[in-house]
């Protein structure tokens, strides 16, 4: 994959976590959600395309070569809200909250950033920040 498709990839993977996890701002707060909990909301199938929808951001990424440490760690925030999220209401809240897919988006750009800086400088940057 050549820097620009790998550029490319990149600013999907960005645009998509914000679409699931940050996309829509709370009025009269700085909180901000996703689609990620409004599907979960549909009983059992909503986790589920949460889940898979996740699982292919994650296959995205492991286009930039991410060692095995940081790919745990993917599949370990979307395990989490996977089994978590499944849990009726407490789960949508819970999902609100992690923004598993933010997460993981902060660890591949930590990794590409070590990695190959000459893309993290072309790459648009992350607006909301999240602390955890």
């Amino acid at each position: 994959m050549n820097k620009i498709e790998r550029l490319a990839t990149l600013n999907r993977i960005r645009k998509l976590s914000r679409l699931m996890d940050t996309a829509i701002g709370i009025p009269g707060t700085k909180f901000r959600i996703g689609l990620d909990p409004i599907i979960g909301l549909v009983p059992g199938a909503g986790d589920l395309v949460d889940t898979a929808f996740s699982a292919y951001l994650i296959y995205l990424a492991t286009q930039f070569n991410l060692p095995q440490k940081i790919l745990g760690k993917m599949i370990y925030n979307i395990g989490l809200e996977a089994v978590v999220g499944s849990v009726p209401l407490v789960g949508d809240i819970f999902d609100a909250f992690y923004k598993s897919n933010m997460r993981n988006l902060a660890l591949l750009e930590a990794h590409i950033e070590a990695v190959e800086p000459e893309l993290a400088a072309v790459a648009e940057p992350i607006p909301e920040s999240i602390e955890w």
